[in-house]
């Protein structure tokens, strides 16, 4: 055998006789192939988040209630699924072309997917509205937050440029549109004038969005800002009643004056500000922290708070006795007899400081009655009392019955 394949001929005659068995053993009719089909396994896929296409008159209508995206699930061939899975070469769509206003439910179709698959889309179907495409002119408004402005300054009528936009939308979403606002945000605390860019919101009475086409989409909002104060003075007022048998002498600030920051129309009509004392819980002399109190509209006060020397005297309380009764308004030829009290005194209860207190007897008081224009008989008469500016008093009587006689003598 190596003999043999040492021979090249043995080789060659070896090789002829393989290649006349691989040719009879490849097929042949006529020279003409057969082609083997062999069944490829199938397979699903879903896919989510396929946009959905509207064809419709869009110059002259406005549809809603298409969704945005759509479930698709394919069916088929391994590989054309994986194929439409990676590429989504294949449009979801409604045609509208041929639609009339109102409302109306479609099916969603499928187009440019391989024929070999099946798709099933969910939903399968929308119920859409159709209307007539309105354009408008409205008026913007603006609006910002308080606090862009710093604290002493404030803001002026904003300005908008331009003040005015064309809103396109359905009929009755043009219908509902109750505020076009420019918005502008923010916590800047500016202290002078300025312009910002600001998005166009269109909102109706409920202040929920629309669904509208804004043109221009911005505006320029100017804000001017200025300076607004004024000095004015610190006014004291009192609440309340001091407690028995105290005085309030006195009460002092040691600012008399405050600085208020607000609006120009609030800072010209503002006069004064105040602090109030509630003397009812005053018992002693005492120094107090104070608020000052502001109107509405004042956005700042300096000082906020001030300090408030309040001066105190005491009471005391005495009963001056014996204080006799006088008769005035007594003309002739009449008489008259004080019946009760019947020794035609009075004692009186008096307070005051008590260095007043201390000297004060019956002869600093004049006690009578006035019964002047009083007729002949019996009569109930007040009982009056004059006596020193600084105290108080508070009679045991305060009627006297007298008897009007006429005189015959």
């Amino acid at each position: 055998m190596d003999k043999l394949m040492d021979n090249p001929w043995f080789i060659k005659i070896i090789a002829l006789l393989l290649a006349v068995l691989l040719y009879s053993a490849v097929p042949n009719s006529d020279g003409k192939t057969t082609e083997i089909n062999v069944p490829g396994e199938n397979t699903t896929a879903v896919l989510e988040d396929i946009p959905v296409k509207a064809y419709y008159d869009t110059e002259n209508l406005v549809v809603s209630g298409i969704p945005d995206t759509v479930e698709v699930t394919i069916e088929g061939p391994m590989p054309h699924v994986q194929s439409a899975k990676a590429l989504k070469n294949f449009e979801v769509f409604v045609d509208l072309t041929n639609a009339e206003i109102g409302t109306q439910k479609v099916k969603f179709e499928v187009r440019d997917l391989s024929d070999k698959l099946v798709a099933t889309i969910n939903p399968t179907s929308a119920s859409v509205s159709i209307q007539e495409k309105v354009t408008k002119e409205f008026k913007v408004e603006a609006e910002f937050n308080s606090g862009l402005i710093a604290e002493g300054y404030t803001a002026g009528t904003p300005e908008v440029e331009p003040d005015k936009v064309k809103i396109t939308g359905a009929r009755d979403v043009i219908d509902r549109i109750t505020y076009v606002k420019a918005t502008i945000e923010g916590n800047d605390s500016m202290k002078e004038s300025f312009t910002r860019e600001a998005q166009v919101r269109v909102l109706d009475k409920e202040l929920n969005k629309l669904d509208v086409i804004v043109e221009p989409e911005t505006v320029d909002v100017t804000i001017p800002v200025k300076l607004t104060s004024k000095t004015v003075p610190i006014n004291i007022v009192r609440e309340g009643t001091p407690p028995t048998g105290v005085t309030i002498e006195s009460i002092e600030l040691d600012i008399n004056e405050a600085a208020i920051t607000g609006s120009e129309d609030v800072i010209a009509e503002t006069e004064n500000v105040r602090v109030e004392v509630d003397v009812s819980k005053i018992t002693d002399s005492t120094t107090l922290t104070l608020p000052v109190i502001i109107s509405n509209g004042i956005t700042k006060v300096s000082p906020e708070t001030v300090k408030a020397e309040i001066v105190v005297t005491k009471q005391e309380e005495k009963t001056v006795s014996g204080i006799p009764i006088n008769i005035r308004g007594l003309s002739d030829p009449f008489d008259a007899v004080i019946n009760d009290p019947g020794n035609q005194i009075i004692n009186l209860q008096v307070a005051g400081p008590s260095e007043v207190i201390t000297g004060l007897g019956p002869d600093d008081f004049d006690i009578f009655i006035d019964i002047s224009g009083l007729a002949e008989g019996n009569h109930d008469v007040s009982i009056q009392i004059e006596g020193p500016p600084e105290i108080s008093w508070k009679l045991d009587k305060s009627l006297a019955k007298i008897t009007i006689t006429k005189d015959n003598a």
